[in-house]
């Protein structure tokens, strides 16, 4: 299969481009299409056989729930049912935005393969033109995961998809790097009170402001059907294997003089301000006091990591204010919950 990447932006005019995508999805195919928070690869989420296509192209565990991209607030009561004052409080606080809001499902509309294992589903409405303009021309839900191979670091530039799935999708949408750099926050609104079940670009202070606690969800779901993506696979990984280490300089200087004792190559993804000098490659992905910056760049780095020739991955760990819950739920999963101890 060719893989078309065509470039999509706010002084061209896009009617053709979104015309393209829209018969592709309209005929039971994906396309790979930017949001405000990473890539994602859509597919009509009505459509059973066009979902099963991603799990195709991205390989994908077929019990790994998918998010339903909507277009319209209003659209919500099309698929979900239960929609509590709460859950109307969130819509109308943070859509569009990155907060994904767990609903029992309405029967017989959202393929099965979206949701399986479970009655819920899970619904989102991007903060992005080209999704929204792509949501609106299709006038359906999208279920889109994140365009990259399973369990690999999440795309956040068109690129990235590329060179993930060329050959494996017909159309990529590049409209240049994402803003927020990891994934929505996912909110479980069956429980009372509601649960975080993956930390996102909405913070749980954010949520908290608006509808007061919430909870976080336990780690210890491996055998149960998963209400969300996330939680269930080891996943954000490169090639290497990453170890999660605190941010304490000489501590790292140390771990680098270990590894390279063994003989191996040390790569670290870090803050601006660390001046580790012996590490074979250090990747900076922001100030160690701004965790919006370090989102926005993490992927991107554990994807660079991809293109050296180490042997180890060190990844400094973050505070837990703000978003830098979300870097560090991402960094535990690409470490497989691996943390450097001497």
């Amino acid at each position: 299969m060719e893989t078309q990447l065509i470039l999509v932006d706010n002084i061209m005019d896009n009617e053709k481009k979104y015309k393209q995508a829209v018969d592709i999805l309209k005929n039971g195919g994906v396309v790979a299409f930017p949001t405000e928070t990473v890539y994602g690869l859509g597919a009509l989420a009505t459509d059973e056989q066009a979902v099963q296509k991603i799990f195709e192209a991205k390989g994908r565990p077929s019990d790994n729930p998918l998010i339903v991209h909507i277009g319209k607030k209003e659209d919500v009561t099309k698929y979900a049912t239960g929609i509590t004052e709460e859950g109307q409080e969130l819509i109308d606080a943070f859509w569009p935005g990155p907060l994904t809001l767990v609903f029992e499902k309405i029967p017989g509309i959202i393929a099965p393969n979206v949701t399986p294992g479970v009655e819920t589903v899970g619904l989102r409405m991007p903060n992005h033109l080209v999704a929204l303009e792509l949501l609106r021309a299709l006038d359906g839900p999208l279920a889109a995961p994140s365009a990259n191979r399973s369990g690999k670091p999440s795309p956040t530039e068109a690129s990235h998809v590329h060179d993930d799935l060329k050959g494996l999708i017909p159309l990529i949408l590049d409209c240049g790097k994402t803003g927020i750099g990891v994934e929505s926050t996912v909110l479980d609104m069956t429980t009372n009170p509601p649960t975080i079940l993956r930390p996102g670009g909405t913070t749980r202070e954010m949520i908290e402001k608006i509808v007061g606690p919430v909870n976080a969800a336990g780690a210890d779901i491996s055998e149960k059907a998963p209400r969300s993506p996330g939680m269930k696979y080891m996943h954000y990984a490169p090639i290497a294997p990453l170890f999660v280490i605190e941010p304490d300089a000489e501590a790292i200087r140390e771990a680098v003089r270990v590894f390279h004792s063994e003989g191996k190559r040390v790569a670290i993804i870090g803050p601006d301000n660390l001046d580790i000098i012996d590490a074979d490659w250090y990747f900076a992905i922001g100030p160690r006091d701004n965790n919006e910056v370090m989102a926005a760049n993490l992927y991107r780095a554990l994807r660079q990591c991809d293109l050296t020739k180490a042997d180890i991955i060190l990844a400094v760990e973050t505070d837990l204010t703000g978003v830098g819950v979300a870097v560090m739920n991402r960094l535990m999963k690409a470490a497989d919950g691996k943390r450097y101890t001497d």
